[in-house]
């Protein structure tokens, strides 16, 4: 099984995790470059060993750091690829965190239900986005934006469909989820089934 690093977002960053040491899901705001490089190089990882990024979701707060890794490539649902490649600023939530002048419109790979990073599956999920994704092994689920510790689902007002939410949740509901990494706050330890049920009461 994939080892997963937790790199706690830092101001408007998303929370960033290291896979294997040469994948990273989400890179934050692309404001505290020198943050995220300190937290890989404690992990004994070099910026340029990265060889693959993924996006949960098209969200500046999760996608403005991809510009840091122009060596690595660049993964994210297919979905959510029309609007970092279009660079829009309501479609990637840029004009909500007033970041300009930096270009994140590359994108390598489109994802798809299914598709395999290391030993994780690629699950839809929207809601919070058109084109969120999770990660799962099987007992961790990397969720992005789709379910938080404690319970609670991502917003649902900027490129986001309740319908599609209360999907996705019903859909991660079904998993035999032990350990829950999401895109913000602090990461759940061996029971996050709980963690989704309350979510989806919550809806």
């Amino acid at each position: 099984m994939s080892n997963i690093t937790f790199i706690i977002g830092f101001n408007f960053d998303s929370n960033c995790y290291l896979i294997d040491d040469n994948i990273l899901v989400d890179t934050g705001a692309g404001q505290n470059k020198e943050y995220l490089f300190s937290k890989l190089r404690e992990n004994g990882v070099e910026p340029d060993d990265i060889e693959l990024v993924v996006n949960t979701h098209c969200h500046f707060d999760h996608i403005g750091g991809n510009h840091f890794f122009p060596n690595a490539k660049i993964a994210v649902h297919k979905i959510d690829a029309i609007p970092i490649k279009n660079e829009d600023d309501l479609g990637t939530a840029g004009t909500a965190f007033g970041f300009e002048g930096v270009d994140n419109s590359r994108v390598d790979v489109e994802l798809e239900e299914g598709d395999k990073i290391a030993d994780f599956e690629v699950i839809h999920t929207p809601g919070h986005t058109g084109g969120g994704i999770c990660l799962w092994d099987g007992e961790n689920l990397i969720c992005g934006d789709t379910i938080f510790a404690g319970g609670g689902v991502g917003r649902m007002d900027i490129g986001g469909d309740y319908d599609d939410m209360k999907s996705s949740v019903e859909k991660l509901m079904k998993l035999d989820v032990k350990n829950i990494y999401p895109g913000h706050g602090p990461i759940v330890e061996k029971n996050g089934k709980d963690h989704i049920k309350l979510s989806y009461s919550m809806l």
